[in-house]
This record gives C-alpha cells, sequence and structure tokens, in this order.
C-alpha cells in the first residue's frame, strides 16, 4: 500500500528526465549546439545598459581563453581563477578546468593566504580581477614559480596579459586551424577542480573533484528540481564556491537557461529590479534579511487594524488583501521570482513558510564542497520546511552510531563524493571509509528518508554526565527572537569546576531593540535585561541541561565564511570573563 514507501521511495518513481553528460567539455558543446541562439548571460555594458550572451558566444569565448591557454603551455597544468562573479569568471573557470586543473580561489583571503594556495597547488597562471592580482603582485617574491602568468579580467588593462587579448589571440590561433582545444579529451574520473575550503572551524583543506563528480550532481539536482529554459539565475554567493559554481552557473549553463550576476552586497535589491530573476540561490541570513523587510514593509503599509508588533500580519488578512500584498512583494523581487534555493545553514522553517503564503517557493538543501556539493535538498515534489530534504538521485545518506534520539554522524555515498583531499592520504582514508564519505556533520533521518541536521561533530558541547548539546538547537531559539541577529552557543569551564556549561554569545539587533522600545536609543543597561529576559524564555523551551548558563553581548558581527556561516574558531571563541550568569 502506498501510504506505506517511504516518501524517498516515490520520488524516485518522479525524477524529472536528464540528459547525461560526463564532463565539461561535453556540456559546453551540448548547450552551446542545443540552445546556440539563446541567452546564456545577461550582462551590463559599461554604461550600465543591459545586453544578452547567447550560448553560441559564450562556447566560443571558452574555447578561444582555452586555445590561448594551450599556447601558453599550460595544458594539463594548474590554472587559479580568483575575483567577483563576471562573465569572464565563468568563461576562465571552464576554459581552465577542461585545459587543465582549475583552482578557484576566495577573492576575500589575505594576500598571503592566495599565495599559499598557488603555491601550494603549483599554479602556473592566475586569471582574475586587477585588484586580486595586484595585491598578489605586491607579494610577488612569496610566489615560489617565477614564471607565474597573471591575466587580468580588467578590460581597460593595456597588456598581452589581459583577458581580452588572450580571447583575440585565441580567436584569431582557431579561426588559422589552431584546434587543439577541441581535441582534447577530459577524463571524467580525474583530478580536474582544486578547491581550498576555510570551514566553520578553521584549517584549509584542498578538496579534489573531479568533472564526473560535479556533472553527477547537477543531472541529480536537475533531477528533483526543474530549471525551465525561461529561467534567469541571480548569481550572489562568491562563484569559487561549489555551491554557487555548481547550482548557480553550472546548472542553469545544463539547463539552456540564463545567469545574471549581482554586482554587490549593497546593489542586490537594485540589480533584481533591473534583472528580474526568477531563481536566487541565497544563504539563511540573506533569506532572513529578505523576510525581515518584507514583514517591516507590510506593518508600515497596512490599514492599522491588520498591523502586529510581533510578526507576519499576512494571515489575518482578508483574501482580497492577500492578493494584493503578493502581488507588491512580487514586484519587489523583480516581478518574475519563482523560487529561492537555500542552503550552507538550516533556515527558519517559519521564514519558509511565510514564503509559501505569499507563493514564493523556498527549496531547502544540504551538502559540503567534498560532495559537490548537493547531498540532500527538498523537491519539485515533495517538501517538509524544517527538514535539509530527501536523498538526490544517485545518492545515499546514513546515519552512523545514532543515540537514542537517532542522532549520529551523517555519512554519504554517491559519484558526486570527492576523489580525496589534496596531497593528504592519511586524512583521505580517515573521511572516506568502504566509499562512505563521513561529513563530521551531526543529524538524524525520519521514517520518510527525510535528513535534519542537527549540528557539527567538533561542536558538540559533551557534559559531564554525558549528554550531548547542540548549539545549534539552542542557536535556533536564540536567533527566532527579532531582538537577536546572531548567536553562538559554546560550552566553557567555570572556575574550580570540571563540568561544562552552556554560554550564548549575542549581537543584538538595535534597530529592533530601538523599534521595541518605542524609538528611544537603548542604553547598556537596557540590552542586557531584554536580552537577559530572551535567554530566559529561551531556557524555558529547553530541557534543564541545555539551559544556557551565561551569556555575553558582542558588539559588533561575528566572522563570517564566504557562504556567512560564523566561524567557530578564532576571535568569535573569545568569552569575556564578565558574561553575565543567567539567573533563571
Amino acid at each position: 500500500m502506498k501510504e506505506n514507501i517511504p516518501i524517498s521511495e516515490q520520488l524516485k518513481k518522479k525524477y524529472h528526465k536528464t540528459e547525461e553528460v560526463s564532463n565539461f567539455k561535453e556540456m559546453l558543446y551540448r548547450s552551446g549546439d542545443i540552445y546556440r541562439s539563446r541567452t546564456a548571460f545577461k550582462r551590463k555594458d559599461k554604461n550600465g545598459k543591459i545586453y544578452s550572451t547567447t550560448y553560441a558566444e559564450f562556447k566560443n569565448d571558452v574555447v578561444f581563453l582555452g586555445t590561448s591557454l594551450i599556447e601558453k603551455g599550460f595544458l594539463n597544468k594548474r590554472i587559479a581563477v580568483i575575483g567577483k562573479n563576471s562573465y569572464e569568471w565563468s568563461v576562465a573557470y571552464l576554459a581552465a578546468s577542461i585545459v587543465g586543473i582549475v583552482v578557484p580561489i576566495d577573492k576575500e583571503l589575505h594576500p598571503h593566504d592566495v599565495i599559499n594556495f598557488m603555491n601550494v597547488s603549483q599554479t602556473v597562471c592566475i586569471l582574475g580581477d586587477s585588484k586580486n592580482l595586484n595585491s598578489i603582485l605586491d607579494n610577488i617574491e612569496k610566489v615560489e614559480n617565477p614564471d607565474t602568468i597573471f591575466v587580468t579580467f580588467d578590460s581597460e588593462a593595456e597588456t598581452n596579459n589581459s583577458y581580452d587579448a588572450f580571447l583575440k589571440n585565441g580567436k584569431q590561433s582557431y579561426e588559422n586551424g589552431n584546434h587543439s582545444f577541441d581535441e582534447i579529451e577530459v577524463d571524467p574520473d580525474e583530478l580536474r577542480i582544486l578547491l581550498f575550503t576555510s570551514g566553520t572551524t578553521g584549517s584549509a583543506k584542498g578538496v579534489c573533484l573531479s568533472q564526473r563528480n560535479i556533472c553527477s550532481n547537477i543531472l541529480s539536482t536537475y533531477g528533483i528540481v526543474k530549471v525551465k529554459r525561461s529561467d534567469l539565475f541571480f548569481s550572489i554567493l562568491p562563484l569559487h564556491h561549489t555551491y554557487e559554481c555548481t547550482l548557480g552557473f553550472l546548472l542553469p549553463i545544463y539547463s539552456g537557461a540564463s545567469v545574471c550576476h549581482c554586482e554587490g552586497l549593497r546593489y542586490i535589491v537594485k540589480n533584481i529590479q533591473e534583472f528580474h530573476p526568477s531563481v536566487i540561490l541565497c544563504v539563511p541570513l540573506l533569506l532572513e534579511n529578505v523576510h525581515k523587510n518584507i514583514i517591516k514593509n507590510m506593518n508600515k503599509s497596512l490599514p492599522e487594524k491588520y498591523r502586529t508588533d510581533d510578526g507576519n500580519p499576512f494571515n489575518k488578512l482578508p483574501f482580497f488583501l492577500k492578493k494584493i500584498v503578493r502581488a507588491k512583494v512580487k514586484n519587489t523581487l523583480g516581478g518574475r521570482l519563482r523560487v529561492f534555493i537555500v542552503g550552507a545553514a538550516a533556515v527558519n522553517p517559519n521564514i519558509i513558510s511565510d514564503f509559501k503564503d505569499l507563493h514564493l517557493n523556498t527549496l531547502q538543501g544540504y551538502g559540503l564542497t567534498e560532495c559537490s556539493p548537493l547531498v540532500a535538498g527538498n523537491t519539485d515534489f515533495f517538501q517538509k520546511d524544517d527538514a535539509a530534504g530527501l536523498p538526490i538521485p544517485n545518492v545515499e545518506y546514513m546515519i552512523d552510531s545514532p543515540n537514542e534520539e537517532g542522532v549520529g554522524e551523517i555519512l554519504v555515498k554517491g559519484p558526486n563524493v570527492m576523489l580525496g583531499y589534496y596531497e593528504d592520504e592519511e586524512k583521505t582514508n580517515q573521511t572516506i571509509v568502504d566509499g562512505w564519505f563521513h561529513t563530521g556533520d551531526l543529524g538524524k533521518v525520519d521514517e520518510n528518508g527525510y535528513l535534519y541536521i542537527t549540528g557539527r561533530c567538533k561542536s558538540v558541547i559533551v557534559t559531564k554526565n554525558g549528554k550531548n548539546i547542540y548549539p545549534e538547537e539552542v542557536e535556533y531559539y536564540l536567533n527566532d527572537n527579532p531582538l537577536i541577529s546572531e548567536s553562538m552557543v559554546l560550552g566553557i569551564h567555570k572556575d574550580n569546576d570540571d563540568d561544562i556549561y552552556v554560554n550564548a554569545q549575542i549581537y543584538p539587533n538595535i534597530e529592533a531593540i530601538t523599534e521595541y522600545l518605542k524609538g528611544s536609543v537603548p542604553t547598556k543597561e537596557e540590552i542586557w535585561k531584554l536580552i537577559s529576559d530572551v535567554v530566559s524564555s529561551v531556557n524555558k523551551k529547553l530541557p534543564n541541561y541545555k539551559h544556557i548558563k551565561s551569556f555575553g553581548i558582542r558588539d559588533k558581527e561575528f566572522e563570517k565564511t564566504t557562504t556567512q556561516k560564523i566561524k567557530r574558531y578564532g576571535n568569535n571563541m573569545k568569552v569575556d570573563k564578565e558574561d553575565k550568569n543567567n539567573n533563571e
């Protein structure tokens, strides 16, 4: 009987049909041929006017740039790409990964870290924004390869080593009969993408991915989330990260959709109005900000009788007003938006529910760089607001050594799992055992196959009597209160006591506190009092052993990774001895 079949099994009968590709060159040539005259990228010229670049033009640019890279002797060599999200970055990434091994590097890193990754990966060429390249050139004595070629994306640069010059020379060579790029045979199972991760727990690791790893992930994602050819993806998150690169760039290129790039975080609203995207990939922080603004504007513009001081007034509205509000919200988001794809951390299920009421689909997923990245996701067919989702096609997960609550480490198996860690066989063998990748994340799976993330193995607080406390669970309750912007929960020792206690580091939402106090600027004492009340109310929702015993108030945001996860190391871990004890 159908009701006894887990939803994860029902899903397998519903997948969207996909056309097999196993490497980027095959994908590029297929899309360049099938979608030839369709728009691949929406771009802006120097005057801010939007224009289209077709699939045929995109394919040609990759071929021409790749031809130049081959002529420079970079076949099968390591080629780095660094810079803001752009069309040039996208062309460089594909050309580099087909000609050799691409090394995408975070543009926000300190130049010394960038140079370290270049040295470790034995990079022979780096393509990027002038700003990033100049910061490396200022420290050129630290670059181990004296013959490293620097190729700038800056079109104003008058140099033979500019992106434009490489394209021009490549085009000339190609038209004169140099078709060496066309003749490249890509082994889908060898190292072609080398990524250095700086995760929330500190040490950077080199993740080795093959093109089959990423192509399998593209096909699996398409199998559960249909991408329409009319879709326009708005690229906000950094492209060097697999989440944005696989799902926000390569997936639409495989699908015949289009991509546009955000010009910077402060231009998000402006760019959405200009480009009218239909799909936005984001992290929970961005989604929360959009949600917050929608609720705020709703409470400002609605008749007074419908307004609410604490929360979403939408469900109290009469039918005709709901229709008007939905249309207004859709217009503020460009008029075409149909889906948010959100990952990198857990999302408050109330936000997903609120967006659903506004007829905006929000699909939450779970993934890791080592898994190219997606492992589980909510789908076109089945959705659960509080879950990370169901296993994607051809990927399976299991919970290792679950405790009495069913929580244990998440293990993953599938064609998306990395080749291993760069030049670290020991770490690779510890992490991939009998084909199962040990994620280091904690979670549980329900009877329908839905995955729930409960925390990181390393961040679990274990009390003296063996109780496990997952910081993310306590943080969820804290962050759910509008008076708190963000928080981080730690386990600390008290003087002369060998047990571990829960401490919360809190960054308050001063704007919300000011509104709460009816417009008066809050004093330090008022902030402490309000946050203390919030902590007490959170403790009432938790069993005694999980109670927050002390808390500190931060005067600035926590340091974050480029996907806006709070770093669980460094300055964020500092606890002030003056932190207040919470007298419950």
